[in-house]
């Protein structure tokens, strides 16, 4: 199946429509199938006859060199078509029909006979060039052994571009007298109408934009008005809807201005500004209705009998004025996506224009194929950005964490619908030491497998950052798994890391734009790190570098999507970003911040009608820090007497921070976690507390081993610690460090 079938049409029907007699109708057939659709194409045209009633043959025109090794011989160059035989009956079923159908076996046979060898299985196709008035000729479509069967996406090109072909051929080969007269826009005949036409409809990129350009193309030119129905809901992909078909009126256009009032209500009911028709806004396709008939049916129709009458009232409703256009001045033409019928569109002329012709059935269904495969690629498309959009919020962080010290506001905005799927995304991951990790990384692409590489980068950034590596070598083992994900698997990275202790940052950098830094005076600056090479390229060493952090500081770090787009260049959008930063700290003075998620609404607010070309996640950071009288550090050798210092100190701490509440529980708890370290550790211990709005205690050594939660039993004399721990604290944890790990706990109020 080709990637883009309306794309192909699109251009295969241009060539074709462009091309001006049957032999170069021919030709721009098959220099426009192949090797896309097929490996070979041969044309047999039907033999203009002085008798009307005469035997009908069909005569080779031309074959090309490279068909005589695929089918091992060449085609007779002439066929007859018994009126009575296979051959006949398939050319006046007027469809694209697959090996796979027991007649197409024996209409090769009448059309062949038995000297050449054809492709095995449903690897040849017959397709009829049915013109208005009669079957003009036969095209036949072959694939090689070594390429995939025809399938239904197949057929359904291979019979859309042999009508197109039919109505060249046609147009060719009438004779001077009889010759229909096309409906023309200036200075086009029908066939460049059609090829402008199916242009204008494959430029839509989601279903309403297929739907006006079908609508616009064919109103005036075509007809007086035009009504689009589509199944509601439209079927995605091989989806078997469940229950009776809905047709739901989708659009209505028609001509304005004087003349136009029989199409709708007398003339004081016209408005020009309405483009609604006095037509249903949905219709129920009964089975075995009329209307479910002429759907079946897939070829466009004349309102010109009672079954397509009936059929058109059940679609536009029984009491609708449109059903007083019969005849030739209506057509309902059913929009046939790949797999099954997607919709109908009617087609109304005025009584006093001419009426349709019998090639303007041709028109039709040119009109109709490209919608219909126009409408399953947008619903295909939408279906595949909804999944990958859902997928990639699903990959972010639900919710952000509330580390000590620091304060945190994110926002993520989706590209604009005609590139919606990126691979952005952002993380705060707490890490030992009341530290916390500040990610944002961008992987290059809008597709699902973006948002697939990014959601395994960002699983491996956690990964990484649960290890407490320095942020160069975070970045280095996530430039190591891009390459593992594959060759083209490139992105860009900002790793922070935010110590509230000692008021630092350190920063590691891949190719993304910079941090800007709103320090607490209202000045902005866009800190100098090392830009780096994006993630994937490999072979390429990253630095860090450390900063100040001061206390009501605000960090900034976004995506590219924020600072560039179409209309400017990412340097001209970081500085535009900057001054919109202090701009906003003006509104709140130097000796208070603004508000951080104010801050980044206002951010947002910089974007322009065109400037979302690309996803756009920012993470903004208030620095609150941790102020040196808050925190308590000591180191304790590994021996029997440090539980018990350990306890003392616990105890001056919380009793020179007000604390005494918490001392008992605290005590407790330190004097447990302590004694398990000291009974495996080999070098010094430490011990540090921390009080913010909790009180944070952390206890380090040098075994990796985690500690696990057990009940013992009760002859066991340990194994009752993380017990207490658990039952006691707020939370409690642990970290493993690349020389030990660290067990913390927090307490606040009365535990």
């Amino acid at each position: 199946m080709l990637p883009d079938p309306q794309r192909f049409l699109a251009v295969s029907g241009r060539r074709i429509a462009r091309a001006e007699g049957a032999a170069q109708v021919v030709r721009e057939l098959s220099l426009s199938t192949v090797p896309d659709l097929a490996d070979g194409v041969f044309v047999y045209l039907a033999e203009q006859r002085q008798d009307p009633d005469g035997p009908v043959r069909l005569l080779l025109d031309g074959l090309p060199a490279e068909l005589g090794g695929l089918m091992g011989g060449a085609p007779p160059a002439a066929a007859p078509v018994p009126p009575g035989g296979v051959l006949a009956g398939v050319l006046r079923c007027g469809r694209a029909r697959g090996r796979g159908q027991d007649d197409v076996e024996e209409a090769l046979r009448e059309l062949l006979g038995s000297a050449p060898r054809l492709p095995q299985g449903n690897r040849v196709l017959l397709a009829p060039l049915r013109a208005p008035d009669a079957v003009v000729g036969l095209a036949v479509f072959l694939r090689r052994m070594d390429r995939e069967d025809f399938v239904a996406d197949d057929i359904a090109l291979a019979d859309a571009l042999s009508a197109q072909a039919a109505l060249g051929v046609s147009e060719d080969t009438a004779a001077p007298q009889a010759r229909p007269a096309a409906p023309r826009a200036p200075d086009e005949d029908r066939l460049r109408y059609v090829g402008a036409a199916t242009r204008r409809i494959a430029r839509g990129f989601d279903t309403d934009e297929i739907v006006l350009g079908l609508c616009r193309a064919a109103v005036p030119t075509y007809s007086d008005a035009a009504l689009v129905y589509l199944r509601d809901p439209l079927p995605v992909g091989d989806e078997r809807p469940a229950g009776p078909a809905v047709l739901r009126l989708r659009r209505t256009d028609r001509i304005k201005g004087p003349g136009a009032e029989g199409l709708v209500w007398p003339a004081e009911a016209v408005d020009d500004e309405q483009d609604d028709l006095d037509a249903a806004d949905w219709s129920e396709v009964v089975p075995g209705g009329a209307l479910a008939e002429v759907l079946r049916g897939v070829r466009p129709v004349f309102a010109d009998d009672r079954a397509t009458r009936v059929a058109l009232s059940e679609l536009v409703g029984e009491d609708s004025a449109l059903n007083g256009w019969s005849g030739m001045h209506a057509i309902l033409a059913p929009l046939r996506g790949r797999r099954r019928v997607t919709g109908a569109v009617v087609f109304l002329r005025r009584p006093e224009r001419p009426a349709f012709e019998p090639a303007d059935l041709l028109v039709a269904a040119q009109l109709a194929t490209h919608t219909a495969l126009g409408v399953d690629k947008a619903v295909l498309y939408s279906r595949e950005a909804f999944i990958a959009d859902r997928l990639q919020r699903a990959m972010l962080p639900h919710s952000l964490p509330r580390p000590t010290g620091v304060r945190l506001a994110v926002r993520y905005l989706p590209a604009a619908e005609t590139a919606r799927v990126g691979g952005d995304w952002y993380d705060a991951i707490p890490l030992p030491g009341s530290r916390v990790a500040l990610v944002v990384g961008d992987v290059m692409g809008h597709s699902m497998t973006s948002a697939a590489v990014m959601g395994q980068l960002r699983t491996t950034a956690l990964t990484l950052a649960g290890l407490d590596l320095p942020p160069q070598e975070v970045l280095h083992h996530l430039d190591e798994q891009a390459q593992r994900l594959g060759t083209d698997r490139m992105a860009t990275c900002l790793y922070v890391v935010y110590d509230p202790v000692s008021h630092r940052i350190t920063v590691a950098n891949a190719g993304h734009p910079p941090p800007i830094l709103l320090h607490p005076g209202g000045k902005t600056e866009v800190l100098a790190v090392p830009p780096g090479a994006p993630i994937g390229v490999g072979g390429i060493d990253f630095e860090a570098v450390e900063l100040d952090a001061p206390a009501g500081a605000t960090l900034l770090l976004y995506t590219d999507g924020l600072v560039e787009s179409r209309l400017r260049d990412v340097w001209t959008g970081i500085e535009q970003l900057r001054e919109r930063l202090a701009a906003t700290a003006q509104l709140t003075g130097p000796d208070r911040p603004p508000p951080l998620e104010a801050l980044c609404d206002e951010v947002l607010d910089m974007l322009g009608p065109g400037d979302r070309d690309d996803d756009i996640a920012l993470l903004a950071a208030r620095f609150d820090g941790i102020a040196p009288s808050d925190v308590a550090y000591w180191t304790l050798e590994p021996e029997v007497g440090s539980p018990g210092r350990a306890r003392r100190l616990t105890r001056q701490a919380l009793a020179g921070w007000g604390l005494e509440e918490l001392s008992d529980t605290a005590e407790l708890l330190v004097s447990e976690i302590v004694t398990n370290a000291v009974r495996h550790a080999s070098r010094p211990i430490s011990l540090r507390l921390l009080r913010t709005d909790v009180l944070r205690c952390e206890v380090g050594d040098d075994v990796p081993q985690l500690p696990r939660l057990r009940r013992a039993s009760p002859e066991e004399e340990n194994g009752r610690g993380l017990f207490l721990v658990n039952r006691l604290a707020r939370r409690w944890g642990t970290t493993r460090l690349g020389t030990g790990k660290i067990v913390w706990f927090e307490l606040t109020g009365t535990p």
